[in-house]
């Protein structure tokens, strides 16, 4: 049996905006039990983020793949990638040559969960509440070029722009435009706990101990109307307190697929072993990690240190100690296969250096060594975070430059700190949005931002950002995305690091795991079906 599957990824094909129609499709099941998903993913309600998997606050990886099994949007990513194509609507596109008036014609007969029909002033309501609601750290962002929605009828929505956007489709097919019934959300407030109602391809049923989901029920809506097929009649995913005790539940048969996030020692074994019943599948990852920076914090705020941080960094030393070929070196916010990529890193600090790192601190006559701390999450990107964060302090330090010291956080206490200005550098990750480079871009460099940076470009926001929205042909967008990749490596406000590929575990007798994760990690449980052990 060949242990290993690659699925090669698809080419991102270009972003034009175009008119589309697409029909439903009919639902299968393959009955049986439920197939079982472990993740690491953690689920936590606390005081200060009361509301994880309200569409208008959720935006991490993790509730995004909650709320992609049951909140429809009006567009989705395609099985094997490529432009977004209708869901709930019937058709959408722009509808004059400046893309900045976007319609969407919804299905016929579409209805909730519960059996109520969908509308477009439902479109409305749910578009305009997350605008409302405006939830601090929140996906609020990728509705920032919308000026009006207007539902006309039934059935049509129409979106007037503030400006062009030719990313607005993909936009779309995120959870921040999940279509919610205005009986289960407030308009002005926020859904607290862990209910989620819509009308995806499943309805939830959570499990909760302690403040925390710990086990999801997915169970197929047989009210769906959309464009997926539903190979399973049930879905269970279940959240581990690390990945050695995921995997010790698929070894017994507890679970059946491991998701996010095994780790690197696992998928190492995973892959070399031939004799087992478990199969690992190989996909093509657009997750990258990076450093952010409080620019107002004493320790970094003079660029001159951030600078000098990102000349010492040996990004090939890091990967290969740590994720092995599970990774590549990554020296742009923007990955390697997206379309408007430069290594702008390389480009102006070439390779690591203390001797130009040292040049760089006495020029601005800084006092050497800088004593700062980079804070990291014990339990949200998997087990090897902090060996990650032992080697940035280690060749940090090696140079005699910097005094550097590490904390480990929980996420439920981490996002929280982060959003509060606690920590002066941090580790995070960004799983994208949508495949496109406008998304690893704007949402850290715009006004009002996800991460609150306060680095703040004029020319960015206000010339670059806007400039390369109007370039329906990506390609043509990429002197304007090349620049603010440009200015991002001389500012320094954030550091990327690396990029990876992702993986999917399962027993043998699990079909579709192929396509269980599309390159934004997207979940989608709908691919799984039971089939014949090989």
């Amino acid at each position: 049996m060949n242990r290993k599957t690659l699925v090669l990824p698809a080419v991102v094909g270009l972003l034009a905006p175009v008119l589309a129609a697409c029909g439903g499709s009919d639902s299968g099941s393959s009955g049986g039990d439920a197939i079982v998903v472990g993740t690491t993913d953690q689920f936590t309600a606390t005081k200060a983020a009361p509301a994880p998997l309200d569409p208008a606050y959720a935006y991490d990886v993790g509730t995004w793949n909650i709320l992609r099994q049951t909140v429809q949007t009006l567009m989705i990513q395609p099985r094997g990638e490529g432009d977004p194509v209708p869901e709930a609507a019937e058709s959408c596109g722009f509808t004059d040559s400046g893309n900045e008036r976007y319609a969407c014609r919804l299905r016929e007969g579409l209805k909730f969960a519960n059996g109520d029909a969908i509308t477009a002033q439902d479109v409305k309501y749910s578009i305009d509440r997350v605008r409302t609601i405006n939830a601090e750290g929140g996906p609020v962002g990728l509705l920032s070029t919308i000026d009006t929605v207007e539902a006309k009828g039934d059935r049509d929505v129409i979106f007037h722009l503030k400006t062009a956007d030719a990313t607005f489709p993909y936009k779309l097919s995120t959870p921040v435009a999940g279509i919610v019934n205005p009986d289960d959300y407030e308009k002005n407030k926020l859904r607290d706990g862990f209910d989620v109602d819509g009308s995806g391809p499943y309805t939830l049923s959570s499990e909760v101990k302690d403040d925390a989901l710990v086990k999801a029920t997915f169970t197929k809506n047989p009210n769906y109307k959309g464009t997926l097929k539903v190979n399973n009649s049930k879905a269970e995913m279940v959240s581990f307190a690390d990945a050695d005790a995921m995997g010790k539940a698929l070894d017994k048969g507890d679970i059946d697929v491991m998701t996010r996030s095994m780790s690197p020692e696992q998928i190492q074994k995973l892959s070399n072993d031939s004799d087992t019943s478990v199969d690992l599948v190989e996909m093509a990852g657009l997750e990258i990690r990076y450093l952010a920076f409080n620019t107002n914090a004493p320790s970094v705020k003079t660029k001159a240190v951030r600078q000098a941080m990102a000349q010492l960094i040996n990004r090939g030393e890091l990967v290969s100690k740590v994720y092995g070929t599970q990774a590549e070196p990554l020296f742009s916010l923007v990955p390697a296969s997206i379309t408007g990529h430069s290594n702008s890193f390389f480009n102006k600090y070439g390779d690591p250096s203390t001797t130009k790192a040292k040049a760089t601190l006495e020029a601005a006559n800084i006092t050497t060594p800088v004593k700062l701390t980079l804070h990291y999450t014990t339990d949200h990107y998997g087990s090897a975070t902090k060996k990650e964060f032992q080697i940035l302090q280690k060749q940090l330090n090696s140079s005699g430059l910097f005094d550097v010291s590490i904390q480990g956080s929980l996420w439920k206490d981490y996002i929280p700190a982060e959003r509060k200005g606690d920590y002066d550098v941090w580790g995070m990750g960004w799983f994208p949005d949508f495949p496109d480079a406008d998304n690893y871009l704007a949402p850290f460099l715009d006004k009002d931002n996800f991460l609150k940076l306060p680095y703040h470009n004029n020319k960015i926001i206000n010339d670059l950002i806007p400039a390369s929205r109007r370039e329906a042909d990506r390609i043509a967008a990429s002197p304007d995305l090349t620049q603010i990749q440009d200015d991002v490596a001389s500012d320094v406000p954030i550091l990327p690091l690396w990029q990876g590929k992702q993986y999917v575990a399962a027993r043998d007798d699990v079909t579709g795991t192929a396509y269980a994760l599309n390159s934004s990690s997207t979940l989608q449980l709908w691919e799984l079906s039971r089939g014949v052990s090989g």
